[in-house]
């Protein structure tokens, strides 16, 4: 027998391309908004309000996937994942090349923040209809017994797409002077985003639909409205596998996000340094992911993350610790443990969600659930994180972590006997 990934290569790539785009888009942002967006677009007496309110822009794009998830989610269950899944990398494409010909608010005055609010919601409405797509076009497509290490493709696009990210501004940190990359060098990823959509595109209008909708199809007419019967017949497994999905929002966005402007501003450590941390910690993401997804073909998907949620309170613990500390190599060991975490918590959702729907509200329902646990995972996160830094110390971030976990934890425990809603 044929090696089932070899044969679906095409799907798996689609699937890990299209979201690689997607995330770097998401994670030139969120990069930007750690160095140079509070000064730029937000100007204030104090750094740590300007960083408040950059992070605030951010949340933005989170406010925006839900009803992005809705929306695709529509369509994806009423007329297919393939045709939706162009949509959405174009919606998301478009919105990050024009943020590199913004006005700053020394040139525009308020409007430069609003437009820059606007385009951060194209973002996230785009990228509301991505995740779930690319993992229905992994997992609808897998044969027997490989439903997780296909599911873990798309969250292959997580690192992926944050090492292109990241890489490209430490290249440009490292080729220019602050003076230029603060006037007009971070505006280059975000001109770079159109090759990478470009390449997302070509893959993706190659596909055909997958298995599973072509069967509802053929089962009856689809849902005239998949929210209002998503809602009707599956709200309990909505609510809880959006909780299910809280703590690897958290995780990433506290490891990312909110340590980079932690430790560039507060910490006072050099930006291309921390860069470079990071960027050697997310491998560590990558290879918890691929073992997420061994390790849920072998038990099930909800033990692997109930475990990955153990270790990530257990990473809540130890953040402040290494970040305090002032160590370069006890920060690097905290950040690529939570990473390495993140993977066990993320690599398995693709699996796992949408078995909990029906083929006929699944694109509905798996987008709905992994994009309201960003609002309450990731959006929110980097603002509390600073406020608690700021109020508390870092231990209390560090419970903020804990306390997201045990919240996915327990959402798990609840869904625990659920088998395949197929």
């Amino acid at each position: 027998m044929a090696n089932p990934i070899r044969a679906s290569a095409r799907v798996l790539t689609a699937s890990l391309v299209g979201t690689s785009v997607e995330f770097y888009d998401f994670y030139i942002y969120a990069t930007a908004a750690a160095l140079v967006f509070g000064p730029l677009f937000f100007p204030a007496d104090s750094p740590s309000v300007q960083l408040l309110a950059s992070y605030a822009s951010l949340g933005v794009a989170f406010v925006a996937r839900p009803v992005g998830a809705w929306a695709f989610g529509h369509y994806g269950d009423r007329i297919g994942r393939k045709s939706t899944l162009v949509a959405s990398l174009m919606l998301m494409g478009g919105s990050t090349l024009l943020i590199a010909f913004l006005p700053t608010y020394e040139t525009a005055g308020w409007l430069a923040p609003l437009l820059l609010c606007i385009l951060r919601f194209g973002q996230g409405f785009g990228l509301g209809g991505e995740w779930g797509g690319a993992a229905l076009l992994a997992v609808e497509n897998a044969p027997p017994g490989w439903r997780g290490r296909f599911g873990m493709m798309p969250q292959l696009g997580a690192p992926v797409g944050f090492i292109a990210a990241n890489g490209l501004f430490l290249i440009l940190g490292l080729s220019m002077t602050s003076e230029q990359f603060f006037a007009w060098g971070w505006r280059i990823p975000f001109l770079l985003s159109i090759v990478l959509v470009g390449l997302g595109l070509w893959v993706r209008l190659k596909l055909s639909e997958t298995p599973a909708f072509a069967r509802v199809l053929e089962e009856g007419p689809p849902p005239a409205v998949p929210l209002a019967e998503l809602l009707r017949k599956h709200w309990l497994v909505t609510l809880g596998g959006t909780f299910g999905a809280v703590a690897c929002f958290a995780v990433y966005y506290l490891a990312t996000a909110f340590a980079l402007g932690y430790g560039t501003t507060t910490l006072g450590i050099d930006r291309q340094l921390f860069l470079s941390m990071q960027l050697g910690a997310i491998c560590f993401m990558a290879v918890g992911i691929v073992l997420a997804g061994w390790f849920s073909d072998l038990w099930s998907s909800t033990r692997v993350l109930s475990w990955g949620c153990v270790a990530s309170a257990v990473a809540g613990v130890l953040l402040a610790p290494t970040l305090v500390s002032g160590s370069i190599p006890a920060i690097f060991a905290g950040l690529s443990f939570a990473l390495f975490v993140m993977g066990f918590v993320y690599g398995p959702l693709g699996d796992w969600l949408p078995g909990l729907f029906p083929a006929r509200v699944r694109y509905t329902g798996v987008s709905l659930a992994f994009n309201v646990a960003g609002i309450l995972g990731g959006a929110l996160t980097p603002i509390a994180a600073v406020w608690l830094a700021e109020q508390g110390g870092l231990i209390w971030v560090g419970l903020y972590l804990a306390a997201a976990s045990l919240l996915s934890l327990l959402a798990l425990i609840a869904l625990r006997k659920r088998g395949p809603a197929d």
